[in-house]
């Protein structure tokens, strides 16, 4: 059984590539909610990559949107930054339309790309200074912002250092410092931290929550890490390009409201049968075994040896997670959808055309 309906609204709550900002991405402040969308849609060819989204982020907020890849993240975040045209529905980010207001949307947001874009063979001053150039950042003020946002991303001291010296770590601070720069209302946080180390990863998201609090920037990002979405306010969960849950990490756990419950047996497909059959439970295979959902897995499983009549060769219980919750809507792991997704990718008839 899936949890209760989700909300997609906050409970209480020029077109040319970029557009100068006059002082700063201050101006165009909006007393609504940092980003309004309404029942977007986005089709290349036959393939909808996203249908009927619709949300609401909240000033602030550090909002996520996760998924499988392939699962429609990038692209809703493409058409929210004004670089992929919706094919229908309408959005607003920061008070500004991402169709008729491009410039104004483009030049009150920041954006970090999935992949590094940074130029390896620039000092990072230099970087962040072609950035301000483009954005129109005052020279009376760019030398405090950049040691400002240098000293934030801890690389004060290697500002005259080239970026080809620098870890994978150090040049996604990097990014995220040039993405705050400006001072943009949203910031555009695409996979922040895919490739990196567990480490690395964690402090990404120590500058991350430290930046937040001291730009009191809203923050939307895409992700396929659930710890990662665990850092924040309300998560998205997004599959074949729907939103099918939309709630705080903690209120869609309490929605699971199940323990989890996997064994390994010789026959996995007849033993969904036999636990249907003896038991009453509805269970799938999931990495290989068998899963499924108990109120009280504690007092579920002797009765699971005494009256299931399975050969079962190991037994794992454990408490709900992101992960549980994406299965309890999707009917699989966020790991099998993206084994699942990049079999269609590499046999979609509109895939194999674009890499002919």
């Amino acid at each position: 059984m899936v949890p209760t309906a989700w909300h997609a609204r906050r409970p209480g709550a020029g077109s040319g590539p970029v557009a100068a900002v006059s002082g700063s991405a201050v101006s165009g402040r909006s007393t609504g909610p940092a980003v309004e969308v309404e029942h977007l849609h986005k089709r290349f060819g036959d393939f909808a990559a996203v249908r009927d989204v619709s949300f609401e982020v909240a000033r602030g907020e550090t909002f996520g949107l996760l998924g499988p890849n392939g699962a429609g993240k990038t692209t809703t975040i493409s058409m929210l930054c004004t670089l992929v045209h919706p094919t229908s529905g309408g959005a607003r980010v920061a008070g500004a339309d991402v169709v008729g207001e491009r410039g104004k949307v483009r030049s009150r947001i920041g954006l970090v790309f999935q992949e590094p874009t940074v130029d390896e063979y620039l000092t990072a001053e230099e970087n962040l200074r072609f950035h301000a150039e483009l954005y129109g950042v005052p020279p009376a003020s760019l030398g405090p912002r950049l040691d400002q946002i240098l000293e934030m991303v801890e690389l004060k001291d290697r500002r005259h250092e080239v970026v080809e010296n620098f870890s994978g770590g150090m040049r996604r601070r990097l990014e995220i410092g040039r993405g705050l720069l400006h001072s943009p209302r949203v910031l555009f946080l695409d996979e922040p931290t895919v490739g990196l180390d567990p480490q690395t990863r964690a402090h990404i998201w120590t500058y991350i929550e430290t930046l937040r609090r001291a730009e009191q920037t809203t923050i939307l990002l895409t992700t396929h890490y659930m710890d990662e979405a665990e850092h924040c306010d309300r998560i998205a969960i997004i599959d074949h390009g729907e939103i099918v849950a939309l709630d705080s990490p903690d209120a869609l756990k309490a929605a699971v409201g199940r323990d989890r419950i996997e064994i390994a047996v010789p026959d996995a497909h007849g033993a969904i049968a036999a636990l249907d059959e003896r038991l009453g439970v509805e269970a799938t295979v999931s990495e290989g075994m068998v899963a499924f959902y108990v109120t009280d897995g504690e007092e579920f499983v002797p009765r699971l040896f005494a009256e299931s009549g399975l050969a079962i060769h190991s037994v794992r219980m454990s408490r709900p997670t992101l992960d549980d919750v994406f299965m309890a809507y999707t009917g699989r792991t966020i790991r099998d959808a993206e084994a699942s997704a990049a079999d269609h990718m590499r046999t979609s008839p509109h895939m194999l055309a674009r890499h002919r």
